[in-house]
């Protein structure tokens, strides 16, 4: 048999394995086999071929319905039995019976059938089919009272099993047609010829073996078609929006999500590609983006913002709301990609960035917290860097060259040998060798020393915390230091390069290659000195291993999301991850949307979404969304100044159309900005209660007029995807205009005059002016071949100027570069406008005021 179905497989292009299990193997031991080989993704066909004693309905039942290509399981039976055979398998053995008995010309309808000595599946199928073809049919086993009339009175006899000796040829009649399905049929031959009915037996095995390969083709081909694109058969979760709208947490906790297994399944992700943290949760593999590389990408869509006040003005909710109304509403494939949000605002003004009301991510408390650990991830590895900083420099400060050399480059076992890491440098050094004891005095001073300057150390510790009193310390001071100490700080985690590395890296190698290249300091010869040079780069990607798989989540509405990477965007490039949106523009397909979101206004995350992400991932947007309030553009149409946790004024609540016809021009400027790159501009009203349809309309009108595509107001806010319908079609219209993205420079431009452009273009600058301490770095990065990088700017989100309390669209200032540091590894140099600090402080009173947990239910409280 295992002969047979070698030859037919190779004849059909496929591989069989044969697995052989020990004879005493335990139910419980073949089950976990089985398991096993259903999760395998190149296997697409399992047949069992255990002895009778061995078959239990709990091992057949473990095989997974689509690979049970013998049509054994329940779930394949029961199909059959319900009418259903072109859903499932179909047992080839009983198939090949009916196959063989309808080639010859024999007609069913009205015969008695009798299957005898068939047991379970397959005496369930045999008669399910003959029953199907009008027969009468029985089933009973060899030893049956009544055998010999019931063999007597059959017009058909099916064995299923060898005949025993004991049962006489002369019981069955002459003219009986005999199927002989006995799994030794190569063995054991009978003569039943002499009974001048139609015989039948090698055929019965041959042609069963041939259908079961024809089985693992079709099962294959199912697999095939499974990972094209197609429209998702996705479920989509209910709303039933309450009225006033409750707190963001009382509405996730309103909703039960989906299963995130399940929700990987309908998106068409395999079960390998995935690794389930809890029940909502899920990583997912790059593997995928190999295996769907041949498919079409979908539209790319790029929500921004006006200049914003201090409390937001609703980016991620419009995210949210427009991927709900796409795929609840509209029914189109569209995915989410967001940022993982700090702990830094949620513990301290902002809040969460899960989005609000009818239209988040949940569970919101999961999406808000530590989610998948990825930002302590960042934290360990950015910090193990800065600690092997200040210890090289110190050990480099306490020992002669061939002490240093020789603890860098151990005795184990009576033998130094170089390891993978300290190889590359040599060859970085130009020293071609590679045996520790063939290296000169000269050369071992080289590979050993590292000479870092300590006041050129770029390189910070990280805390995912607001506390301002680390943005200036010292450090060093224990005895066993040995009186090495220097003044040091500490930045908010999401400012670490490590993060922007993992925002904007494309595979796992790419990673390694970007966390290899930080620069750290530079040396005392003014050369930069690596984390390669440090020789940590191998265990910066091992901690980042599980860290660069994008988060799985879902939306209200039960909407797939992708949660990964979390730079700021005042203080670095503001956006999620190239291999978020990647992977996303791949799972929906050529006629879906991905829509992700740039932090800020788009003076600041989405200029560097353009001119940053879209370099590093070669990808071109179709649309931008504008997200605008009428309570920003109050403010920027001269109204009262806007704080975090203190009441709005009376001009916020109510009607002021002068107020919002002023504060336009911001929406305008914006509007510009986003026509620099030559994208389509969708401008989204994100309405509140206390907004009036005056107002509305003006916003709308004159988003218009100034340009937009279209301007359209959502409520999804208050009642989910179903507010965000407009939107939606609008988007999806303006995504059929031909794009005509460009970049703002030229990367080869010098460093000032990218700077300048993005002051002048972007902002309305005047100028610019660099400190003496920018001018100085900004020459050194220069000198160091830096200069041909991206420009990325920490300037404050509250103002298209350097300073916050300037709205609307100020023009003729000096824009102010105080520093400018580089990310190399991440692949951008970025300037520090006006005061910009990268370690946010806490206000009087912060957010964890209300945040609190119930012991008993242990339920999180007061997260928004």
């Amino acid at each position: 048999m295992q002969e047979i179905n070698q030859n037919l497989a190779e004849e059909s292009g496929l591989n069989i394995t044969h697995i052989c299990l020990p004879p005493d193997s335990s139910e419980d031991e073949i089950i976990d086999e089985i398991l096993k080989l259903n999760e395998d993704p190149r296997i697409h066909g399992l047949t069992l071929q255990l002895s009778i004693r061995s078959f239990s309905n709990k091992i057949l039942n473990a095989l997974k319905p689509d690979k049970d290509v013998d049509g054994v399981t329940d779930v394949n039976l029961g199909k059959l039995v319900r009418g259903d055979a072109h859903e499932c398998f179909v047992s080839p053995t009983a198939k090949a019976v009916i196959e063989l008995l309808e080639k010859s010309d024999f007609i069913i309808d009205g015969k008695k059938v009798l299957v005898v000595g068939a047991h379970g599946p397959l005496e369930a199928a045999l008669q399910c089919l003959f029953q199907r073809k009008g027969a009468m049919s029985m089933t009973c086993p060899w030893k049956t009272p009544q055998l010999q009339s019931k063999l007597n009175e059959a017009e058909i006899v099916v064995m299923g099993s060898p005949k025993p000796n004991e049962i006489p040829l002369s019981w069955i009649q002459p003219g009986t047609t005999i199927l002989n399905c006995s799994s030794d049929f190569l063995s054991e031959k009978h003569d039943y010829g002499l009974h001048n009915g139609l015989t039948v037996e090698d055929d019965v095995g041959l042609l069963a073996a041939a259908l079961r390969i024809q089985n693992v083709v079709n099962s294959g081909r199912k697999w095939l078609w499974e990972q094209q694109y197609r429209k998702w058969k996705l479920r989509c979760l209910k709303l039933q929006p309450l009225s006033p709208v409750p707190s963001d947490l009382e509405i996730s906790r309103g909703q039960t999500p989906k299963a995130v297994d399940v929700l990987a399944k309908e998106i068409g992700l395999l079960a390998d590609e995935i690794e389930i943290y809890g029940q909502s949760k899920a990583k997912v593999r790059l593997s995928l983006l190999d295996r769907l590389k041949d498919q079409a990408d979908g539209k790319y869509v790029l929500v921004a913002g006006i200049t914003p006040t201090p409390l937001g003005e609703g980016k991620s909710t419009v995210t949210v709301g427009l991927v709900q109304a796409l795929t609840a509403h509209l029914h189109i494939n569209s995915f989410a990609c967001l940022r993982q949000p700090s702990q830094g605002p949620t513990f301290g003004v902002k809040g969460g960035a899960a989005g609000g009301g009818y239209a988040q991510v949940i569970p919101m408390e999961e999406f808000n917290l530590h989610l998948t650990g990825d930002i302590h991830a960042i934290t360990a590895a950015n910090n193990l860097l800065a600690a092997a900083i200040d210890t090289r420099i110190l050990h480099e400060s306490t020992q002669t060259d061939k002490a240093l050399f020789n603890r860098l480059v151990p005795l184990v076992n009576g033998v130094r040998e170089f390891s993978s890491i300290q190889l590359s440098r040599l060859k970085q050094l130009g020293i071609n060798k590679t045996n520790p004891s063939t290296l000169t005095e000269e050369e071992m001073t080289r590979f050993a020393r590292l000479d870092i300057d300590p006041t050129t150390i770029t390189w910070q510790r990280v805390l995912d915390t607001n506390d301002r009193f680390l943005r200036k310390i010292t450090i060093g001071q224990s005895k066993t230091e040995k009186g090495f100490f220097r003044q040091a700080q500490f930045d908010i985690a999401v400012a670490s390069e490590i993060m922007a590395v993992l925002a904007l890296t494309n595979s796992l190698e790419d990673m390694k290659i970007r966390l290899g290249r930080m620069v750290v300091a530079s040396d005392k010869k003014g050369q930069p000195v690596t984390a390669n040079d440090l020789g940590v780069t191998g265990a910066l990607a091992v901690l980042m291993k599980d860290a660069i798989k994008p988060t799985l989540m879902q939306t209200l509405e039960g909407t797939p999301v992708f949660v990964h990477a979390g730079p700021f965007a005042n203080i670095a490039h503001g956006n999620s991850s190239v291999l978020a949106d990647k992977i996303a523009l791949k799972l929906v397909g050529e006629d879906g949307f991905v829509v992700t979101e740039a932090g800020f206004g788009a003076d600041i995350g989405m200029e560097k979404f353009f001119n940053i992400k879209c370099r590093a991932s070669g990808l071109v947007p179709n649309v931008v969304v504008l997200v605008a309030t009428v309570r920003a553009l109050k403010m920027h149409g001269g109204g009262p100044s806007v704080t975090a946790g203190v009441p709005l004024k009376k001009e916020y609540t109510e009607e002021n159309l002068q107020l919002v016809a002023d504060g336009c021009c911001n929406l305008q400027k914006q509007i510009q900005i986003a026509q620099l790159f030559g994208v389509p501009v969708v401008v989204a009203l994100n309405v509140f209660k206390s907004d009036t349809r005056a107002e509305i309309d003006l916003v709308c009108d004159l988003a218009k007029q100034s340009g937009a595509f279209d301007a359209v107001p959502c409520y999804h806010w208050s009642i989910g995807g179903r507010g965000s319908i407009d939107l939606a079609r609008a988007v999806k219209e303006a995504a059929n205009q031909r794009s005509h993205f460009r970049f703002l420079y030229d990367v080869q431009l010098p460093i000032v005059e990218k700077i300048r452009t993005i002051a002048q273009k972007v902002y309305g600058a005047k100028d610019i002016e660099l400190s003496p301490e920018a001018q100085t770095k900004i020459e050194r990065y220069t000198q160091q071949g830096f200069g041909n990088l991206p420009v990325c700017m920490a300037k404050t989100h509250l103002s298209l100027s350097h300073e916050p309390e300037k709205k609307g669209v100020p023009t003729g200032f000096i824009l102010p570069i105080n520093d400018v540091r580089a990310s190399i590894g991440a692949g951008f140099i970025y300037p520090l406008v006006g005061t910009m600090s990268t370690m946010p402080g806490l206000p009087t009173r912060p957010c964890f005021y209300d945040i609190d947990l119930d012991p008993k239910t242990e339920q999180v409280k007061g997260l928004f």
